[in-house]
């Protein structure tokens, strides 16, 4: 059975289909802002759960961005960052 490029196997779960795009190489401190920022209200919970300054927290995700966009898949938007965190198996649906 083939639901949207995803088969079911012999065992009848699901298969993740192979990823079809670059993941870019974010550093385990950019991945957990990211994260933070993600599942934050604001930059500022962010800041204060992390113990950043704000500007550091804006660094960490230009650079994110950078990354996401060298490699074909920009994420201009929050939205858009938490779309390439579930794509690339960073976050799952039930964490959010």
């Amino acid at each position: 059975m083939s639901v949207v490029g995803v088969t079911a196997g012999v065992s009848g779960e699901f298969e993740r289909p192979a990823r079809r795009w670059a993941v870019p190489g974010l550093s385990p401190r950019e991945l957990e802002v990211m994260l933070a920022w993600i599942l934050s209200d604001s930059k500022s919970d962010v800041c204060q759960s992390l113990y950043l300054a704000p500007g550091t927290v804006n660094t960490h995700l230009t650079r994110i961005r950078e990354k996401y966009g060298k490699v074909g898949r920009p994420a201009p938007t929050k939205a858009a960052l938490l779309a390439r965190a579930l794509q690339d198996g960073h976050l799952h649906l039930d964490e959010i």
